[in-house]
């Protein structure tokens, strides 16, 4: 029997079509082409950055933040202007670049940047001193000096000023990036980079073109035993606190005034040694009680004269004459370790963090609720701001021997050494606007530049702008950015230098290796 079946014929092998396979290879190419640029240009709108450093250092403060977010910045009619003209050479340039690109990034687009090499866009410099007067007399040419140009100006006064040739205005501010730059001199005089205050001076310059002509704190320089004139002088840290936030400290006596000048934004009284006439007092008062004014007092304790006492006292917060101690090992400690209080909407970021007022100090007694005196029939409404560690007390003998804590004569925790007082509907939207404000503190050494800490200082500017109705700048304030030392032992380094010089050479040899025979194979 025969069989039958028989082993089919393949069939032919079909063709490839090279151009089908190419043109869908093109195609392919040409997704992948289109879908990476349209990624990049989605990232380039919409992205986040991240500081990886360990405190911050790269990010904007919480204080510059909020004004960036508030309405003096987004409700700005025209567009702010930041100018970095900077050589590429110059110190911190890098830096300063990125922190105008992180201003404009949060701004909502009312800021716009421009960065500029004064070196290599010689055009774009002579523009920038023509605009701005940016000239240098002594050596007839234009300066030469690394600046950020910052220009509120709206469109009219640019359009004005073009046409008078006057090239100055109250809303342009032209910061020396130099001053951004701190220094300590080490032994052998010399000057080591210590620290960059670039956004200090970013913040305050902005806010300073937006505001125009600067407001007037009134010093009552009569009343006070401050040193004003020494360049290590606590006066002098307040005025630099207080023109980091367009405000001008001016020194005037209240004796023969008749009123506080109506121009003043608040008034300062700082370590007051000299008692109040019963005019002066009454003038004092007077301003107290306008609409919107704001009081500084800065206490020297065991050392407040009695009407100035009496004054406080009538507004919920009473100096006591007492000195605030602990003892700890037998050894006696005025310098006050307390906390900012929480449940105060200015102090922000601030609240329930330490903090440390060296020198000495007196306690506060704030009456909080106190209804019972009238208190809240006024609208007079105190509260406390900084609070002392429970160990600590007000001592009223002090200096008479061994201190320690009688219940009967001493005061007890609470400790207060910080009080912020309101005058009027706080809390009625319709006249918060129009309420007075005052601070008290019962200590003036923490002015002291050799004593001065960061919380403190960003405590008097939160405060500050709390008193002249700048909400939006209470907060944690920009940190200065120093040297970070590696430690390192001599054979940790001598392990990574032979990491980067033999292993990591040999691994990617060991690579080249396989991939070459793999080849050959």
């Amino acid at each position: 029997m025969s069989d039958s079946t028989q082993d089919p014929t393949p069939a032919p092998a079909k063709a490839v079509s090279r151009w089908r396979v190419g043109s869908l290879s093109v195609v392919q190419i040409a997704l992948i082409i289109a879908l990476l640029v349209a990624v990049n240009y989605l990232a380039s709108l919409y992205f986040q950055t991240k500081d990886a450093s360990q405190v911050g250092d790269f990010s904007l403060s919480e204080r510059s933040l909020k004004y960036l977010h508030s309405d003096a910045v987004r409700k700005h009619k025209d567009p702010i202007r930041l100018i970095v003209a900077m050589r590429a050479s110059a110190t911190m340039s890098d830096r300063v670049r990125a922190l105008a690109e992180d201003y404009s990034r949060h701004s909502g687009g009312k800021i716009t940047i421009k960065l500029i090499d004064p070196v290599r866009n010689l055009d774009e410099a002579q523009k920038l001193a023509a605009t701005y007067g940016m000239y240098d007399p002594a050596n007839q040419q234009i300066s030469r000096k690394d600046l950020v140009i910052i220009d509120a100006r709206s469109q009219e006064q640019i359009d004005a000023a073009t046409k008078e040739k006057k090239p100055t205005s109250a809303n342009v501010r032209i910061i020396n990036t130099e001053t951004m730059l701190t220094y300590k001199v080490e032994a052998g005089k010399q000057r080591t980079l210590e620290g960059f205050q670039a956004e200090d001076l970013i913040t305050a310059g902005l806010m300073a073109a937006i505001e125009g002509t600067p407001r007037k704190v009134y010093f009552l320089a009569d009343k006070s035993r401050m040193d004003t004139e020494s360049a290590n002088s606590p006066w002098r840290t307040l005025e630099k606190n207080l023109a980091l936030q367009n405000l001008i400290l001016e020194p005037i006596n209240i004796a023969g005034l008749a009123s506080i000048p109506q121009d003043a934004a608040g008034v300062a009284l700082v370590a007051p040694k000299y008692d109040f006439t019963p005019e002066e007092i009454f003038t004092l008062e007077s301003y107290w009680d306008r609409p919107k004014s704001a009081l500084i007092v800065l206490l020297k304790p065991d050392d407040v004269p009695d009407r100035l006492r009496a004054f406080l006292r009538a507004n919920g917060v009473t100096p006591r004459r007492d000195r605030v101690i602990t003892v700890r090992n037998h050894q006696t400690l005025s310098t006050v370790h307390g906390n900012f209080t929480e449940g105060v909407s200015f102090l922000g970021g601030l609240a329930k963090q330490s903090t440390i007022l060296d020198g000495v100090s007196s306690s506060l007694e704030v009456r909080e609720n106190a209804g019972e005196d009238q208190l809240s029939d006024r609208q007079i409404h105190p509260l406390a701001l900084i609070q002392a560690a429970p160990e600590f007390w007000g001592e009223t003998k002090f200096g008479q021997g061994k201190e320690t804590f009688d219940a009967l004569e001493d005061k007890g925790a609470p400790i207060f050494l910080a009080a912020g007082v309101t005058r009027g509907s706080e809390s009625d939207d319709r006249f918060a606007d129009q309420s007075s404000r005052m601070l008290v503190m019962s200590n003036t050494d923490f002015l002291d530049p050799s004593r001065l800490m960061e919380s403190n200082v960003d405590f008097l500017a939160s405060s500050v702008n709390w008193l002249v109705g700048r909400e939006e700048m209470a907060g944690v304030g920009p940190r200065l950015i120093g040297k970070y030392r590696l430690p390192m032992l001599d054979a940790q380094a001598a392990f990574i230098n032979r990491i980067n010089l033999f292993f990591l050479p040999a691994f990617v040899l060991v690579i080249a290796g396989f991939v070459w025979s793999s080849r050959r194979a």
